[in-house]
């Protein structure tokens, strides 16, 4: 029986870690998961003792508000760690534990593989030189977070991303516009103001205030592409005084963004999925100020968008903290209806950034490399 120990915190990583475990699953017929997860680890059947889910937060500061609970789970991941002894242990993302339970792995001699390390490409290129120094491996998604780590002196595989097996829309942009009753004939923008309601909150009012501008000026079609979580009874404070025509979608994230000339979107995944499908956009972010001058000043953080750190300049216009207004949203836009030239410029380099997202199979090598540093067989 191979006994594999996973460490996921976050929702985004739960799933990733289900997916590659799945895989693991499918080739080691008998394997035991076990450790800390959330609902897509207990639907592939692994035992989860701990869902840290509900206190995951965004920004520096913010994850102080729990840090007594992270270190009560740390301690009880460690004792588990101590006490079944798993053949492999799964970090997947969730950077400041799972650095401190690599350590852990480290001392007991129990070989780690981390998917989603620490983004010592972003700050702190120090993090990367401790986990070369704990021996762990690193399944690198990024190619700048390759170079970073292999630098340091880790052991590194670069599997790639696994988005671009997942954002895959087959059908073509009149095609969806149909299914989707957007114009065939205007531009049609699709607004993305995040998945927490304090994202929406932000994001959300400067966005309709821009987009009825662009509706009047420009005859621009619009569609808000709604999160999971965000309810149309918390969506009508926001919608119920427009007076222009503002559908919302659910579900059909993918497609919107391909049916779609344009997009104004949180920052966050929702930048990588636009870039792996060729749509343009605009970022917005907007965090807790304290958490804004530690990016800026302290980590000295460039770029918060995936595909501008990645080509390592800013292809997609980022407009952060206050400086995300309807007015600059407007001007950007604008811009872009009037020049066709741009918009094709900004199409080929994100053509670019998908290229160094690799070419697929992301789960499948990572999963192959799991049961190799594991030692996993059958029987």
């Amino acid at each position: 029986m191979a006994k594999i120990m996973v460490s996921a915190g976050e929702v985004s990583g739960d799933m990733h870690a289900a997916a590659v475990l799945k895989e693991v699953k499918n080739k080691i017929k008998q394997t035991e998961i076990f450790g800390m997860g959330s609902t897509a680890l207990l639907d592939l059947g692994a035992e989860i003792l701990i869902d840290p889910t509900a206190i995951s937060t965004i920004g520096y500061l913010e994850a102080f508000k729990n840090i007594g609970q992270h270190f009560k789970n740390l301690k009880q991941m460690r004792q588990l760690l101590k006490k079944r002894q798993p053949d492999l242990v799964f970090l997947v993302d969730y950077s400041a534990f799972n650095m401190r339970l690599a350590k852990s792995c480290s001392q007991l001699g129990i070989p780690a593989v981390n998917y989603f390390p620490p983004s010592a490409w972003v700050y702190n290129r120090r993090r990367a030189d401790k986990m070369a120094a704990y021996g762990t491996n690193i399944a690198a998604v990024f190619p700048m977070e390759r170079d970073v780590y292999q630098a340091a002196g880790a052991d590194v595989t670069f599997v790639g991303h696994p988005l671009l097996d997942l954002v895959k829309v087959q059908a073509s942009s009149s095609e969806l516009r149909a299914e989707l009753k957007l114009s065939k004939v205007r531009k049609v923008i699709a607004l993305f103001p995040g998945s927490r309601h304090s994202e929406v909150e932000s994001l959300l009012p400067e966005m309709i205030k821009a987009a009825a501008r662009l509706h009047k000026d420009y005859q621009t079609e619009f569609v808000l592409a709604a999160a999971a979580g965000i309810t149309d009874q918390f969506l009508a404070k926001f919608l119920d005084k427009i007076d222009f025509d503002l559908p919302v979608l659910r579900g059909s994230n993918y497609k919107i963004m391909k049916a779609a000339d344009l997009l104004l979107i949180a920052s966050g995944t929702t930048s990588l999925e636009a870039a792996i499908l060729n749509t343009p956009h605009l970022l917005g972010y907007h965090s807790a100020f304290t958490t804004y001058l530690l990016a800026k000043y302290i980590f000295k953080v460039k770029f918060v968008g995936l595909p501008n750190i990645i080509m390592q300049k800013e292809i997609i216009p980022e407009l952060l903290q206050n400086d995300f207004t309807a007015a600059k949203i407007y001007r950007q836009v604008a811009d872009w209806l009037e020049n066709p030239v741009k918009l094709q410029q900004l199409k080929s380099e994100l053509a670019v950034v998908r290229k160094k997202l690799g070419g697929g199979g992301a789960v499948k090598k990572t999963a192959e490399l799991l049961i190799d540093k594991g030692g996993l067989r059958n029987g």
